[in-house]
């Protein structure tokens, strides 16, 4: 037996592949939108993948489930409560099956979703590993709160709440200290709030270590859960909808996005994303445009500054970037969407003018901050007195909000998101100047950090 971990990075995404040697057949939890890995694997054991789990319909990212099942014959094994649109053996508690000297066995774990599955794998009779989806992480649990509005299944996020505290103590919890835990995500991810930077764990390690199975009543949990949960991106129930349908095949939809020449004229209103640097989106660019980097989390933020019901133009800094950056859209279903993706800006008219540090040091007064990181960090770590909070998420729909009576600085923790925010206020905003205080907000943390 061998259990094979892939990892998304910019998604902070885990799936698996599972080889049961004797018998040359694979099992895939959670797979990713480009299939490509998990065949190469296949191909590199000499084996066939005859069997997809879905833990869940997930909502930050589309699986390649339908896709690997067409391509191979694979049968797809998800919850009857997902009401699964394609063609699937229903998996839910009480449910088995065996490849090899492998067995896979399902438990209904409710509480990130009303339809969430773990998947407890054991060899000759005993149990040896259990793959928790987006229940239990290391550190962590799965936040409850994606679905109230989206699925077929929607559940209030109390009632969700409530239904991870049976999950974990009456499901998982009395599984054997030995078994080896393996989430779907790691730290980084939008599905949980706290979770660890290892990428798997035990379960007796995660009763001692996890904060959330710790002895404490059903109420305090709820309330525990429920506090602080990071802000919902735009795609989420979006790619719910499209995981439960089976997602089209990744690399011909891919190639049907439109690859635009440098210069092409860009439709009037359109949005348009600059995947640019930040320093050259400054010096010029197409008026209108969104200036969200390459980066590792560029597919995100992508989907949590545009929503689903928009097109885009996207512009990348060379040829090699423009593909990476469709693949990296393909992963959160949003490559239709692109109406063109093209190297190089075709216009340079409108500039972003660059703060003068030194100057906003002296005195921040003179101008109106707006600080763009989450409510929580806002909180935990001020940084100016008297900022106007708006998360990023929320700026293309409440820039109005922000006083024009002043120059506006806009910034972030780090610079990556103040670059995208201070795009989005210099649109809103026309006739103010807008200024994107960048890398240089990390001189300030540390001035607040020792006051």
């Amino acid at each position: 037996m061998k259990i094979e971990q892939f990892e998304d990075k910019g998604l902070a995404h885990f799936s698996y592949a599972i080889l049961s040697e004797c018998a040359r057949e694979i099992v895939l939890i959670d797979p990713a939108r480009n299939p490509q890995q998990y065949y190469d694997y296949a191909k590199a054991n000499e084996a066939n993948i005859v069997a997809v789990i879905e833990t869940h319909p997930h909502a930050d990212f589309v699986s390649s489930h339908l896709e690997i099942a067409q391509a191979t014959g694979a049968v797809i094994r998800v919850s009857k409560l997902l009401a699964a649109d394609y063609a699937h053996e229903a998996f839910d508690e009480g449910d088995a099956f065996t490849v090899g000297k492998l067995t896979f066995r399902a438990l209904n774990t409710p509480g990130h979703s009303p339809d969430s599955l773990s998947i407890v794998l054991s060899r000759e009779g005993k149990d040896v590993a259990v793959f928790t989806g987006d229940t239990l992480f290391i550190g962590d649990v799965g936040r409850p709160d994606l679905r109230e509005n989206a699925g077929n299944l929607t559940a209030k996020r109390e009632e969700l709440a409530q239904q991870m505290y049976h999950s974990l103590r009456e499901k998982l919890m009395p599984l054997a200290a030995d078994v080896l835990v393996y989430p779907a995500h790691g730290a980084g991810s939008l599905c949980g709030k706290a979770l660890s930077g290892a990428n798997s764990s035990t379960i007796g390690a995660e009763k001692i270590g996890n904060p959330m199975l710790r002895a404490m009543s059903e109420e305090d949990f709820v309330k525990e859960l429920l506090a602080d949960q990071p802000f919902i991106p735009k795609y989420f129930g979006y790619d719910v909808a499209l995981n439960k349908a089976g997602a089209p095949a990744f690399a011909p939809s891919v190639q049907q996005v439109p690859r635009l020449a440098s210069g092409a004229a860009l439709e009037a209103g359109a949005v348009v994303i600059d995947t640019r640097p930040a320093a050259e989106f400054k010096k010029g660019h197409v008026n209108g445009a969104i200036n969200i980097q390459q980066g590792g989390k560029f597919e995100t933020w992508l989907g949590s500054i545009v929503g689903p019901e928009e097109s885009f133009y996207l512009i990348a800094a060379d040829e090699a970037t423009r593909e990476d950056l469709i693949q990296k859209t393909a992963k959160i279903g949003y490559e239709p969407l692109i109406k063109g993706a093209l190297v190089g800006t075709p216009a340079t008219k409108a500039t972003l003018p660059v703060l003068d540090v030194p100057t906003f040091r002296e005195h921040p007064e003179h101008y109106t901050i707006v600080d763009i990181r989450n409510p929580v960090e806002y909180r935990d770590e001020p940084i100016f007195d008297g900022s106007i909070n708006i998360p990023l998420p929320e700026l293309r729909e409440r820039a109005s909000e922000i006083p024009t009576d002043k120059p506006v600085v806009v910034h972030c923790a780090g610079g990556y998101r103040s670059a995208a925010g201070s795009s989005i206020v210099a649109n809103a905003l026309p006739g103010t100047e807008v200024l994107d205080l960048s890398e240089a907000v990390k001189s300030f943390q540390t001035a607040t950090a020792a006051h």
